[in-house]
């Protein structure tokens, strides 16, 4: 295999080893947990989870826009560790301060448990981004690894009944063995090379733009959400969340794509070489997405309803639509993709104007369909969305040679 694809398949690897900590750390909280302490704990982990998307979005993604030039990408990890310590400290203060009045003891302490350990697992996570624009994403996957058997090891060894402010300390301290190893594998790049934070406090930094995106991807899927709910019964609602769920590998590729496949992209030669590999991988997500929509509508309905239990006869009906939609996910993603790499600026509008459409189409097709409805909402939005970056990358002029730097 070339080194570009142990390359990927790292990163997919990674990406899985990430994804895999995040579920099992909700499983063994849940199990842990009374269900007022799991209710607490998952607060405080949605707060975690919308503060490591912003780091993600602000940090992660300009480093791994960045072009490789004599020393340069050392510079550029040291100080995207250094900033993301500095904000993650500055924001865990803030949170250390909030759990302090947060009324009803439980959720507060929590709060200011998390604020204690967010510069550990942020910076731990953010480290991910450097070995990736360094193309060496072997050594996020030995990081991440080692992340996972500690977390859960960590977790697992805590009493029955654990308050969540001791979880979410117990789930942030077991990071330090991963956040060790990352830095010492990190070590020899950023070796006699100088950080500097300054770019990613002015005005203009592309994190700026990738933070709107961030803001507006995730706030259109949360109005989807509740909009629904406040129309929809609580079983339409459950259906599609859990047809969604179902589909839950396939983000693993997707992510992957988006956060670690620019420095691989990156590397080929001109416009046309960057759309030859990212329009190959978009069908080959496709081809995916589709036939991992067959496996599951084959599923008998006694290995459904262990998948799901009640709600699988409700989800299963939604299959097709929601298969549809991670099909051309695929080649939504690689558009961004495309865009990604050479001209950062130009998803922004297509993120705003194509997430509200799809808010828009999911409760027009409800209104009109059902819940069936809903999810071929979806599925058009997606499809829009697609169509619309695959003509903005056809419309693209730019330099022969593609490349950006994280203030640009």
């Amino acid at each position: 295999m070339s080194r570009r694809g142990l390359a990927a398949v790292a990163s997919v690897l990674d990406q899985a080893a990430s994804s895999a900590t995040n579920i099992l750390v909700l499983v063994l909280a849940a199990r842990l947990s009374s269900a007022a302490g799991f209710a607490d704990f998952s607060m405080v982990y949605v707060t975690f989870t919308v503060l490591l998307g912003l780091n993600m979005a602000y940090v992660g993604q300009t480093v791994v826009l960045e072009k490789e030039a004599g020393g340069r990408l050392g510079a550029v990890c040291r100080s995207s560790v250094l900033f993301t310590a500095g904000a993650a400290g500055a924001a865990g203060l803030g949170l250390v301060a909030a759990g302090l009045v947060v009324p009803g003891g439980g959720a507060g302490w929590a709060f200011v448990a998390l604020g204690l350990v967010l510069p550990l697992v942020l910076v731990q996570d953010g480290l991910r981004y450097c070995f990736s624009a360094l193309r060496v994403p072997e050594r996020a996957l030995a990081a991440d690894a080692l992340r996972l058997v500690c977390v859960v090891a960590a977790l697992a060894v805590q009493p029955q009944g654990a308050s969540a402010g001791r979880l979410v300390l117990v789930w942030g301290v077991s990071a330090l063995p991963a956040l060790g190893l990352g830095v010492w594998l990190l070590r020899p790049y950023v070796r006699g090379v100088r950080g500097d934070v300054r770019p990613y406090l002015r005005r203009g930094h592309l994190g700026q733009r990738f933070v709107v995106e961030f803001a507006v991807g995730n706030g259109s899927s949360q109005l989807a959400v509740l909009g629904l709910g406040a129309f929809a019964t609580p079983l339409a609602v459950g259906a599609l969340r859990g047809a969604t769920t179902l589909f839950g590998p396939l983000n693993v590729l997707f992510n992957s794509a988006n956060a670690f496949g620019p420095p691989i992209v990156g590397r080929a030669s001109g416009k046309r070489g960057v759309v030859r590999l990212t329009a190959l991988t978009g069908a080959a997500l496709a081809v995916v997405g589709a036939g991992w929509a067959a496996v599951l509508y084959a599923l008998p309905d006694r290995l459904g309803r262990h998948l799901l239990g009640d709600t699988w006869a409700a989800a299963s009906a939604l299959l097709p639509a929601t298969g549809a939609q991670y099909a051309v996910m695929g080649l939504g993603t690689c558009a961004l993709l495309t865009l990604r790499v050479l001209n950062p600026k130009a998803t922004l509008s297509l993120q705003v104007v194509f997430s509200l459409l799809s808010v828009a189409l999911l409760l027009g097709g409800y209104a009109a369909w059902g819940v069936t409805g809903a999810a071929w909402g979806l599925a058009a939005g997606s499809a829009a969305k697609a169509t619309a970056g695959w003509l903005r990358v056809g419309r693209l002029r730019i330099p022969a040679e593609p490349g950006v730097t994280a203030a640009a």
